[in-house]
């Protein structure tokens, strides 16, 4: 078998419904498998995954195990000369799989490829490619002044480009699986945040080049993952200690002064992060991009604001502000759709995507909160 395709699911039904059936579509003409992990859900995920994917792997644990652990235990019974692990909240165009196998194809010493992240409002994720982190570009990170520099970033790299990049993130990971087992897999000491790096740095250190392919993207809805501000800041800045004392020849002042800073950072990036909340304005028109009536229908008796069917053809005007767009999967592309988003991102625009053949919509406004979904 060429690929096992591992999602890791905790409380992200529909989220990870998209995903699934995302999957399914990009490797129709691949040797591949899907593994889902569920870190023991409350919200029926196993449930929907029984009755719409039955012959799909499902491996529930009794207990919320962490990142590391639950891939860790899948990667084990996965049976793909590559692995590639994929977030739940994530929907990923046909072509992915087959387009990062040619990639690979193309070099030798390849470790783990990476590809281009874009969240819910169209916007490029920055921690699709980072630099192994000093404690001066952590830092920098906490005080939210680090997506510019080549710093923790890799910005020497354009986000649309292919190179070599030193840290890829655990949303997208595509691996050979003998590295994987090689480089000794995750570390189960990272429970959250901070495992994709230390993977990424023990692969570089096994003698590796990890690549990111920015020519290719994927969606990351990202906000969907439980998580408040406060709670990630402390996880963060405790993946960036255990990371450190693991991989860093340091002395004493040295942590003290790694201690301080990131200690500092923390606090800085707290007061930042409370000072910039900001409400999402509603929309001031909102489109149906679809040739289905009864979808419009479903959507109309659902939702309180009126709504316009159209087509593709309306999507060729840039000057759309402050519009919802509904796109429905049966109709466009994940490839298509990411290609509008990114046009019409940052006017005040909002996007949803109502995956094929579901009854349900899903979209996220900001990347650091958490994703809408709208049954109907």
């Amino acid at each position: 078998m060429k690929l096992s395709v591992i999602i890791l699911n905790y409380n992200v039904r529909y989220f990870l419904e998209q995903a699934v059936r995302s999957v399914q579509q990009a490797i129709s003409s691949i040797e591949a498998e899907i593994i889902v992990i569920d870190n023991n859900s409350s919200d029926n995920s196993c449930e929907m995954m029984k009755e719409l994917f039955p012959n799909i792997r499902l491996i529930e644990n009794s207990e919320n195990v962490g990142f590391s652990k639950a891939n860790n235990q899948a990667v084990a019974e996965a049976s793909g000369e590559y692995v590639c692990i994929l977030n739940p909240d994530t929907a990923v165009p046909h072509s992915i799989f087959s387009n990062c196998f040619q990639y690979i194809s193309e070099y030798e010493n390849l470790g783990i490829l990476g590809v281009r992240l874009i969240d819910g409002t169209g916007n490029f994720l920055p921690e699709s490619k980072r630099n192994i982190p000093t404690p001066k570009s952590a830092l920098t990170k906490l005080l939210g002044r680090g997506e510019k520099s080549n710093g923790y970033y890799a910005n020497n790299l354009g986000d649309t480009e292919t190179g070599e990049v030193p840290i890829l993130p655990g949303a997208f990971m595509m691996v050979k699986r003998s590295i994987f087992n090689e480089a000794g897999g995750f570390d189960e000491d990272y429970f959250m945040y901070g495992e994709d790096i230390d993977f990424s740095y023990k692969v570089l250190q096994a003698g590796y080049k990890n690549h990111y392919l920015g020519t290719d993207g994927i969606l990351h809805y990202k906000g969907e993952s439980p998580q408040n501000d406060s709670a990630y800041l402390d996880r963060f800045y405790g993946a960036m200690h255990i990371f450190y004392r693991k991989h860093f020849n340091s002395n004493f002042l040295v942590n003290i002064m790694a201690h301080t800073g990131l200690s500092l950072g923390k606090f800085f990036r707290k007061i930042s992060l409370a000072r910039a909340k900001v409400a999402t304005s509603s929309p001031s028109e909102a489109f149906v991009i679809t040739d289905n009536l009864n979808l419009l229908k479903s959507l109309s008796e659902t939702l309180s604001f009126p709504l316009k069917s159209a087509s593709k053809v309306i999507l060729n005007d840039n000057d759309f502000k402050d519009t919802l767009f509904i796109f429905d999967e049966d109709y466009m592309s994940y490839s298509q759709i990411f290609l509008v988003m990114d046009r019409l991102k940052n006017r005040g625009n909002q996007f949803r995507i109502r995956p094929a053949g579901c009854n349900f919509m899903l979209g996220s406004d900001k990347s650091d909160e958490k994703g809408t979904v709208v049954v109907f």
